[in-house]
This record gives C-alpha cells, sequence and structure tokens, in this order.
C-alpha cells in the first residue's frame, strides 16, 4: 500500500468526527481519509475555483512537509510510530481566520510555545529519514523569496518553515486578490463559526502520502501517548 506514494508528509488533521473536519473537508472538496471528493457548500462564492490549490492536500497543518524518502517507507511508520509515542498532546489555544501571504487560514490567536517546541522535535526527529532536496526542488523554494535564515533553515531542514520560522496554519484557500478575501473571510467565518469555537489539540500525527494524481491520503493517525 504505502509504495502507492511519492512523497510522505506528517500533518496536523482534525479528528473525522468533529465539526472542523467536516466543516474543512466540505469547504476544500477533498476527504483525505477516504479519498473521495466532497461536494462544496453553496455559500454564495466559487469555492471550487478559490480552494484548487489547498484542495489536493486536504485539511492540514503542516508540521513536516512532503518529502521523498531515503528509506523504505514502512521504516518510517516505524520511526514515526516512536516519535508519537514520546510526545506530549499540546492545547492549539484559540484559533481564529485570517489572511496569511495572501491567502486565507485558520490561525491559532497566539501560537502556543509548546506547540513551536513540539513542531520542532519532530522535525528533528523525522529529517534522517529525508531524502536530500534535489536541485529543483530547492529552486522551487527559492522562488518564493527567502530571507537568508530561511535559506539556511532550507538546506539543514529541507524546508525554509521550520524552528523558529515555524508558523502554524490550515490553509482555506489559494492566494487572493482584496476583494475575493473579503468575500472568502466572510463566508468562512459563518461556516467555520462553530468548529472554531471548540478546543483543539495536536493529539496525533497523521501521516499523509501523496499518490500519483498529486492528491494527498491520510495513511494513518499515529496518537501522541507521552
Amino acid at each position: 500500500m504505502l509504495e502507492r506514494f511519492q512523497r510522505f508528509a506528517v500533518y496536523y488533521a482534525p479528528h473525522a468526527g468533529s465539526e472542523f473536519w467536516q466543516a474543512g473537508t466540505s469547504w476544500l472538496g477533498w476527504n483525505p481519509e477516504t479519498g473521495q471528493n466532497v461536494a462544496h457548500p453553496d455559500l454564495g462564492i466559487d469555492l471550487a475555483r478559490l480552494t484548487q490549490t489547498p484542495r489536493k492536500y486536504g485539511l492540514h497543518g503542516t508540521l513536516t512537509p512532503p518529502m521523498r524518502l531515503s528509506c523504505d517507507p514502512a521504516t518510517f511508520v516505524d520511526g514515526l510510530e516512536v516519535l508519537a509515542q514520546s510526545l506530549v498532546p499540546v492545547d492549539l489555544g484559540d484559533l481564529q481566520l485570517t489572511a496569511i501571504d495572501g491567502f486565507l487560514a485558520v490561525v491559532p490567536r497566539v501560537q502556543p510555545l509548546p506547540l513551536t517546541d513540539t513542531a520542532a522535535q519532530i522535525v528533528r526527529a523525522l529529517d534522517p529519514f529525508r531524502a536530500p532536496l534535489s536541485e529543483h526542488d530547492l529552486a522551487r523554494r527559492r522562488a518564493n523569496e527567502l530571507t537568508a535564515q530561511q535559506d539556511a533553515l532550507l538546506q539543514l531542514w529541507g524546508y525554509p518553515y521550520v524552528m523558529e520560522e515555524f508558523r502554524f496554519h490550515v490553509t482555506l484557500t489559494g492566494r487572493l486578490d482584496t476583494t475575493a478575501m473579503q468575500q472568502a473571510l466572510r463566508a468562512a467565518i459563518a461556516w467555520f463559526g462553530p468548529a472554531l469555537e471548540e478546543r483543539h489539540h495536536l493529539d496525533a500525527l497523521c501521516l499523509f502520502g501523496e499518490a500519483e494524481d498529486g492528491r494527498f491520503h491520510l495513511i494513518r493517525r499515529f496518537a501522541l501517548r507521552g
């Protein structure tokens, strides 16, 4: 089964039965746990177009980005399971909708320090399983005008937005202009309002895999048991 995936990522994902998961999968139009498309709600905006970029990843918050492995996938899964057993669940705090670099996302009002620290532990622990970036991958990341610090993190960890640059977020749209952002934000406040009033925790490492068509599938949840 694991061999069908070309890249793997470790994400935060809400519980499948939660309001956040149900609202988010409908908003994006893709359920990575079932591997099925989901009908968008009628919110008066073109959700199919606005969510085209993040749809393939599914509802998630990145902990380690999509990467090619330097080992057999089963070895990586074993390492992920051992890591999850050592980590303590983290309260994400109060969540809110906001614009980040032109796209709409769900973020903590104030990012908890334990969340930042746990994300760093995950990156360090899983980096030995990561294959080195290709020159193409490096060039693609550097096209985003990275700072010197971000470029250093890219070379060290394979991703520029880790460690001190880590900002937890659950992406809901592609990049939008001002008018489209205002419309999307109004729709998202109405659609996600009840779900974001719940308490949310990082209490599992969710293994996602990228299939040949570019869609990401939720393979397994590893509960944090530290």
